[in-house]
């Protein structure tokens, strides 16, 4: 059996079909919306980075193996736009993303999320996978690229940062 055959009869399939593509895209637009957060750090650019992510995956139909599949593909896509995104000259020379967004009452995000926002972008990336996603260290090396004991050290040293941040608020 051909590895396109294969991976249609045991998972899902996007080339052509409308309604598969339209369930893949309710499945998984919160998370690649909340990993493309993690790197921009405001909702316009996240609305454009999460379009074109699942733009490309429309000029670019593929047949998944399965739902975990089809989000990790999802997750390593996003990131890979989002720091391209970021290294474009126009986020170099705008200077827009100091600029705070304003916030409703009931829209106001956590202190804890707050404080993840403002890691390093490697250790960033790693908590969100770890403890949004629920992602392995394993997984979440193969998916940034980075050996597995890089992870677990970006997780360790974002974990004593937060710990360092936050004690304040956990004393009460």
């Amino acid at each position: 059996m051909a590895i396109a055959e294969k991976g249609a009869t045991r998972g899902h399939s996007v080339t052509g079909d409308t309604s598969g593509f339209i369930a893949l895209y309710q499945r998984h637009v919160d998370t690649v919306y909340r990993v493309c957060y993690t790197y921009l750090h405001n909702a316009a650019d996240t609305e454009d980075a999460v379009q074109n992510v699942f733009i490309k995956l429309l000029n670019a139909p593929r047949d998944f193996e399965s739902d975990e599949h089809e989000k990790a593909w999802l997750i390593r896509v996003a990131s890979n736009h989002c720091k391209d995104v970021l290294k474009s000259a126009w986020n170099r020379r705008t200077g827009f993303e100091n600029i705070p967004e304003p916030l409703t009452e009931d829209a106001a995000p956590d202190e804890t999320l707050e404080e993840v926002l403002k890691l390093p972008e490697n250790q960033r990336i790693c908590v969100y996978l770890y403890y949004y996603e629920g992602y392995s260290t394993a997984e979440i090396a193969n998916m940034i690229d980075r050996p597995n004991s890089t992870v677990r050290n970006y997780l360790s040293d974002a974990r004593k940062e937060l710990g360092k941040r936050l004690k304040g608020s956990f004393d009460e």
